[in-house]
Protein backbone atom coordinates (compact mmCIF):
# COMPACT_ATOMS: atom_id res chain seq x y z
CA UNK A 1 0.00 0.00 0.00
CA UNK A 2 1.39 3.39 -1.01
CA UNK A 3 1.47 6.01 1.73
CA UNK A 4 1.51 9.81 1.77
CA UNK A 5 1.71 12.49 4.42
CA UNK A 6 -1.72 13.99 5.11
CA UNK A 7 -0.77 17.60 4.57
CA UNK A 8 0.13 19.70 7.58
CA UNK A 9 -1.05 17.01 10.00
CA UNK A 10 2.31 15.33 9.35
CA UNK A 11 0.61 11.94 9.71
CA UNK A 12 1.46 9.15 7.23
CA UNK A 13 -1.68 7.55 5.78
CA UNK A 14 -2.52 5.01 3.11
CA UNK A 15 -3.47 6.51 -0.25
CA UNK A 16 -6.58 4.34 -0.20
CA UNK A 17 -9.02 5.13 2.59
CA UNK A 18 -12.04 3.09 3.59
CA UNK A 19 -15.21 5.14 3.25
CA UNK A 20 -17.95 3.90 5.57
CA UNK A 21 -20.82 5.89 4.08
CA UNK A 22 -21.99 6.31 0.51
CA UNK A 23 -24.51 3.94 -1.03
CA UNK A 24 -23.07 0.86 0.69
CA UNK A 25 -22.27 1.86 4.28
CA UNK A 26 -20.02 -1.19 4.67
CA UNK A 27 -22.75 -3.34 3.18
CA UNK A 28 -25.35 -2.31 5.72
CA UNK A 29 -27.50 -0.76 2.98
CA UNK A 30 -27.47 -4.10 1.13
CA UNK A 31 -28.44 -6.22 4.11
CA UNK A 32 -25.02 -7.22 5.43
CA UNK A 33 -24.90 -8.35 9.03
CA UNK A 34 -22.93 -6.52 11.69
CA UNK A 35 -20.35 -9.33 11.67
CA UNK A 36 -19.97 -9.21 7.88
CA UNK A 37 -19.34 -5.47 7.94
CA UNK A 38 -16.80 -5.87 10.74
CA UNK A 39 -14.97 -8.48 8.65
CA UNK A 40 -14.90 -6.07 5.71
CA UNK A 41 -13.23 -3.37 7.81
CA UNK A 42 -10.68 -5.88 9.10
CA UNK A 43 -9.96 -6.97 5.53
CA UNK A 44 -9.29 -3.32 4.68
CA UNK A 45 -6.78 -3.14 7.52
CA UNK A 46 -5.13 -6.35 6.33
CA UNK A 47 -4.81 -4.83 2.84
CA UNK A 48 -2.82 -1.95 4.35
CA UNK A 49 -5.54 0.68 4.62
CA UNK A 50 -4.72 2.90 7.59
CA UNK A 51 -7.31 5.66 7.03
CA UNK A 52 -10.95 5.02 7.89
CA UNK A 53 -13.63 7.64 7.35
CA UNK A 54 -17.03 7.32 8.99
CA UNK A 55 -19.69 9.66 10.38
CA UNK A 56 -22.52 9.79 12.85
CA UNK A 57 -25.01 9.97 9.98
CA UNK A 58 -23.64 6.80 8.39
CA UNK A 59 -24.52 4.62 11.34
CA UNK A 60 -21.24 2.72 11.00
CA UNK A 61 -19.11 4.12 13.84
CA UNK A 62 -19.91 1.16 16.09
CA UNK A 63 -18.88 -1.26 13.31
CA UNK A 64 -15.55 0.50 12.90
CA UNK A 65 -15.07 0.51 16.67
CA UNK A 66 -15.49 -3.25 16.87
CA UNK A 67 -13.27 -3.87 13.84
CA UNK A 68 -10.31 -1.82 15.10
CA UNK A 69 -10.36 -3.22 18.62
CA UNK A 70 -6.76 -4.17 19.39
CA UNK A 71 -5.50 -2.35 16.28
CA UNK A 72 -6.14 1.28 17.20
CA UNK A 73 -2.51 2.34 16.89
CA UNK A 74 -2.40 1.41 13.20
CA UNK A 75 -5.50 3.39 12.20
CA UNK A 76 -6.15 7.08 11.51
CA UNK A 77 -9.83 7.68 12.31
CA UNK A 78 -11.97 10.34 10.66
CA UNK A 79 -15.57 10.99 11.65
CA UNK A 80 -18.08 13.80 11.36
CA UNK A 81 -21.13 15.56 12.73
CA UNK A 82 -23.51 17.88 10.84
CA UNK A 83 -23.31 21.54 11.76
CA UNK A 84 -26.98 21.91 10.80
CA UNK A 85 -29.58 19.22 11.37
CA UNK A 86 -32.17 18.02 8.88
CA UNK A 87 -34.71 20.20 10.68
CA UNK A 88 -32.54 23.29 10.26
CA UNK A 89 -31.39 23.38 13.87
CA UNK A 90 -27.83 24.52 14.40
CA UNK A 91 -25.29 22.60 16.40
CA UNK A 92 -23.94 24.67 19.29
CA UNK A 93 -20.71 24.31 21.22
CA UNK A 94 -22.24 22.08 23.90
CA UNK A 95 -23.83 19.89 21.24
CA UNK A 96 -20.51 19.59 19.45
CA UNK A 97 -18.79 18.45 22.63
CA UNK A 98 -21.52 15.84 23.14
CA UNK A 99 -21.17 14.68 19.56
CA UNK A 100 -17.44 14.12 19.98
CA UNK A 101 -18.07 12.17 23.18
CA UNK A 102 -20.72 10.03 21.47
CA UNK A 103 -18.43 9.27 18.54
CA UNK A 104 -15.62 8.33 20.91
CA UNK A 105 -17.96 5.93 22.70
CA UNK A 106 -19.17 4.25 19.51
CA UNK A 107 -15.64 4.04 18.11
CA UNK A 108 -14.22 2.83 21.41
CA UNK A 109 -11.43 5.42 21.46
CA UNK A 110 -10.26 8.25 23.68
CA UNK A 111 -9.14 10.49 20.83
CA UNK A 112 -10.50 11.02 17.33
CA UNK A 113 -7.79 11.81 14.81
CA UNK A 114 -9.77 13.95 12.35
CA UNK A 115 -13.13 15.40 13.39
CA UNK A 116 -15.10 17.05 10.60
CA UNK A 117 -18.08 19.31 10.38
CA UNK A 118 -20.17 17.31 7.92
CA UNK A 119 -21.66 18.43 4.57
CA UNK A 120 -21.39 22.14 5.26
CA UNK A 121 -23.05 24.46 2.74
CA UNK A 122 -21.73 27.92 1.93
CA UNK A 123 -24.48 29.83 3.83
CA UNK A 124 -23.62 27.81 6.95
CA UNK A 125 -19.88 28.36 6.80
CA UNK A 126 -19.54 31.63 8.71
CA UNK A 127 -21.58 30.20 11.60
CA UNK A 128 -19.29 27.19 11.73
CA UNK A 129 -16.20 29.36 11.99
CA UNK A 130 -17.65 31.75 14.56
CA UNK A 131 -19.44 29.27 16.82
CA UNK A 132 -17.98 25.79 16.32
CA UNK A 133 -14.32 26.19 15.46
CA UNK A 134 -13.48 27.67 18.92
CA UNK A 135 -15.05 24.61 20.55
CA UNK A 136 -13.18 22.28 18.19
CA UNK A 137 -9.95 23.99 19.14
CA UNK A 138 -10.80 23.61 22.84
CA UNK A 139 -11.46 19.91 22.31
CA UNK A 140 -8.13 19.60 20.54
CA UNK A 141 -6.37 21.23 23.48
CA UNK A 142 -8.04 18.66 25.77
CA UNK A 143 -6.84 15.80 23.56
CA UNK A 144 -10.36 14.78 22.51
CA UNK A 145 -9.55 15.33 18.83
CA UNK A 146 -6.29 15.84 16.98
CA UNK A 147 -7.15 17.68 13.78
CA UNK A 148 -9.97 19.92 12.56
CA UNK A 149 -11.77 18.95 9.37
CA UNK A 150 -14.63 20.11 7.18
CA UNK A 151 -16.52 18.37 4.37
CA UNK A 152 -18.60 19.74 1.55
CA UNK A 153 -21.98 18.49 0.30
CA UNK A 154 -20.77 17.77 -3.21
CA UNK A 155 -24.07 16.63 -4.71
CA UNK A 156 -25.59 19.99 -3.76
CA UNK A 157 -22.46 22.09 -4.24
CA UNK A 158 -20.73 20.88 -7.40
CA UNK A 159 -18.82 24.16 -7.77
CA UNK A 160 -17.34 23.93 -4.25
CA UNK A 161 -18.73 27.27 -3.08
CA UNK A 162 -18.20 26.41 0.59
CA UNK A 163 -14.71 24.98 0.22
CA UNK A 164 -13.63 27.95 -1.87
CA UNK A 165 -14.12 29.97 1.32
CA UNK A 166 -12.82 27.34 3.74
CA UNK A 167 -9.59 26.67 1.87
CA UNK A 168 -8.50 30.27 2.41
CA UNK A 169 -8.75 29.85 6.17
CA UNK A 170 -5.97 28.57 8.40
CA UNK A 171 -8.26 26.71 10.81
CA UNK A 172 -8.78 23.51 8.78
CA UNK A 173 -6.17 20.77 8.86
CA UNK A 174 -8.13 18.42 6.59
CA UNK A 175 -10.88 18.84 3.99
CA UNK A 176 -13.06 16.32 2.22
CA UNK A 177 -14.02 17.26 -1.32
CA UNK A 178 -15.67 15.74 -4.35
CA UNK A 179 -13.33 15.16 -7.26
CA UNK A 180 -13.56 12.89 -10.29
CA UNK A 181 -12.81 12.79 -13.98
CA UNK A 182 -16.29 14.08 -14.89
CA UNK A 183 -15.98 17.09 -12.58
CA UNK A 184 -12.36 18.02 -11.88
CA UNK A 185 -13.29 21.64 -11.03
CA UNK A 186 -11.73 21.37 -7.57
CA UNK A 187 -8.37 21.36 -9.34
CA UNK A 188 -8.65 25.09 -9.99
CA UNK A 189 -11.18 26.13 -7.36
CA UNK A 190 -9.82 24.42 -4.22
CA UNK A 191 -6.73 22.29 -4.67
CA UNK A 192 -4.33 25.06 -5.65
CA UNK A 193 -5.00 26.86 -2.37
CA UNK A 194 -4.98 23.58 -0.45
CA UNK A 195 -1.50 22.84 -1.78
CA UNK A 196 -0.32 26.34 -0.88
CA UNK A 197 -1.58 25.91 2.71
CA UNK A 198 -0.53 22.25 2.92
CA UNK A 199 -4.09 21.22 3.79
CA UNK A 200 -4.80 17.50 3.98
CA UNK A 201 -7.35 16.39 1.37
CA UNK A 202 -9.67 13.38 1.40
CA UNK A 203 -11.35 12.69 -1.92
CA UNK A 204 -14.92 11.42 -2.12
CA UNK A 205 -16.91 10.64 -5.28
CA UNK A 206 -13.83 9.45 -7.18
CA UNK A 207 -16.18 6.70 -8.34
CA UNK A 208 -19.93 6.96 -8.04
CA UNK A 209 -22.93 5.76 -10.02
CA UNK A 210 -22.13 7.44 -13.35
CA UNK A 211 -18.67 5.89 -13.43
CA UNK A 212 -19.81 2.37 -12.61
CA UNK A 213 -23.13 2.20 -14.55
CA UNK A 214 -22.64 2.72 -18.31
CA UNK A 215 -26.32 3.43 -19.03
CA UNK A 216 -26.42 6.17 -16.41
CA UNK A 217 -23.21 7.65 -17.83
CA UNK A 218 -24.59 7.72 -21.38
CA UNK A 219 -27.73 9.46 -20.15
CA UNK A 220 -25.76 12.07 -18.22
CA UNK A 221 -23.43 12.74 -21.15
CA UNK A 222 -26.42 13.16 -23.46
CA UNK A 223 -27.75 15.77 -21.08
CA UNK A 224 -24.45 17.64 -21.05
CA UNK A 225 -24.33 17.58 -24.86
CA UNK A 226 -27.88 18.89 -25.06
CA UNK A 227 -26.96 21.67 -22.65
CA UNK A 228 -24.03 22.64 -24.86
CA UNK A 229 -21.44 21.70 -22.23
CA UNK A 230 -19.72 18.99 -24.29
CA UNK A 231 -18.82 18.99 -27.98
CA UNK A 232 -20.34 15.78 -29.38
CA UNK A 233 -17.75 15.79 -32.14
CA UNK A 234 -14.94 14.81 -29.78
CA UNK A 235 -16.49 11.84 -27.99
CA UNK A 236 -18.30 8.58 -28.63
CA UNK A 237 -21.73 9.14 -27.09
CA UNK A 238 -22.33 5.37 -26.90
CA UNK A 239 -19.11 4.72 -25.00
CA UNK A 240 -17.92 8.12 -23.70
CA UNK A 241 -15.06 6.80 -21.58
CA UNK A 242 -14.17 3.72 -23.59
CA UNK A 243 -10.96 5.35 -24.83
CA UNK A 244 -9.50 4.95 -21.33
CA UNK A 245 -9.53 1.15 -21.54
CA UNK A 246 -6.64 -0.20 -23.62
CA UNK A 247 -3.44 -2.20 -23.28
CA UNK A 248 -1.31 0.73 -22.17
CA UNK A 249 -4.07 2.43 -20.19
CA UNK A 250 -6.62 1.27 -17.66
CA UNK A 251 -8.24 -2.11 -17.36
CA UNK A 252 -11.66 -0.58 -16.73
CA UNK A 253 -13.37 2.79 -16.39
CA UNK A 254 -13.56 2.33 -12.62
CA UNK A 255 -9.83 1.69 -12.45
CA UNK A 256 -9.18 4.76 -14.57
CA UNK A 257 -11.35 6.90 -12.30
CA UNK A 258 -9.48 5.84 -9.18
CA UNK A 259 -6.09 6.39 -10.82
CA UNK A 260 -7.21 9.82 -12.07
CA UNK A 261 -8.05 10.98 -8.54
CA UNK A 262 -5.09 9.27 -6.90
CA UNK A 263 -2.50 11.15 -8.93
CA UNK A 264 -4.07 14.60 -8.88
CA UNK A 265 -1.68 17.00 -7.10
CA UNK A 266 -3.06 17.99 -3.70
CA UNK A 267 -5.15 14.85 -3.24
CA UNK A 268 -3.95 12.61 -0.42
CA UNK A 269 -6.48 9.93 0.51
CA UNK A 270 -8.87 8.46 -2.06
CA UNK A 271 -11.90 7.01 -0.33
CA UNK A 272 -13.45 3.80 -1.55
CA UNK A 273 -16.65 2.42 -0.10
CA UNK A 274 -18.12 -1.04 -0.60
CA UNK A 275 -19.73 -3.95 1.18
CA UNK A 276 -17.94 -6.55 -0.95
CA UNK A 277 -14.45 -7.84 -0.15
CA UNK A 278 -13.48 -8.58 -3.76
CA UNK A 279 -14.71 -5.15 -4.80
CA UNK A 280 -12.58 -3.63 -2.04
CA UNK A 281 -9.48 -5.54 -3.16
CA UNK A 282 -10.00 -4.46 -6.77
CA UNK A 283 -10.41 -0.81 -5.81
CA UNK A 284 -7.31 -0.86 -3.62
CA UNK A 285 -5.29 -2.35 -6.49
CA UNK A 286 -6.51 0.44 -8.78
CA UNK A 287 -5.64 3.20 -6.32
CA UNK A 288 -2.11 1.80 -6.00
CA UNK A 289 -1.47 1.83 -9.76
CA UNK A 290 0.39 4.59 -11.54
CA UNK A 291 -1.04 7.61 -13.35
CA UNK A 292 -3.01 7.37 -16.57
CA UNK A 293 -1.18 7.92 -19.88
CA UNK A 294 -0.64 11.56 -20.78
CA UNK A 295 -2.69 11.24 -23.97
CA UNK A 296 -5.68 9.94 -22.00
CA UNK A 297 -5.35 12.72 -19.45
CA UNK A 298 -5.23 15.30 -22.23
CA UNK A 299 -8.40 13.90 -23.79
CA UNK A 300 -10.17 13.88 -20.42
CA UNK A 301 -9.18 17.51 -19.94
CA UNK A 302 -10.56 18.44 -23.35
CA UNK A 303 -13.84 16.67 -22.62
CA UNK A 304 -14.45 17.48 -18.97
CA UNK A 305 -11.77 19.85 -17.72
CA UNK A 306 -14.10 22.83 -17.99
CA UNK A 307 -17.13 21.11 -16.39
CA UNK A 308 -18.53 21.68 -12.94
CA UNK A 309 -22.08 20.46 -13.46
CA UNK A 310 -21.83 16.75 -12.58
CA UNK A 311 -21.13 15.05 -9.28
CA UNK A 312 -21.01 11.52 -10.82
CA UNK A 313 -23.58 10.45 -8.24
Amino acid sequence: MDQVILGRTGVPVSVAGLGCGGHSRLGQSQGASFEESVRLVREALDLGITYIDTAQRYGTEHIVGEAIRGRRDSVVLSTKVPAVGDDGSRLDAAGLARAVEESQRRLGVDTIDVFHLHAVLEPQYDYCVAELVPEMERLREKGEIRFLGITEYFVGDVTHAMLQKAVRSDCWDVMMLGFNLLNPSARHLVLRDAIARNTGVEVMHAVRRLLSHPDALREAIAGEIAAGHIDPGILDADDPLGFLVHADGAGSVVEAAYRFARHEPGCHVILTGTGNVEHLRSNVRAINLGPLPEADLARLDALFGHLSSLSAN
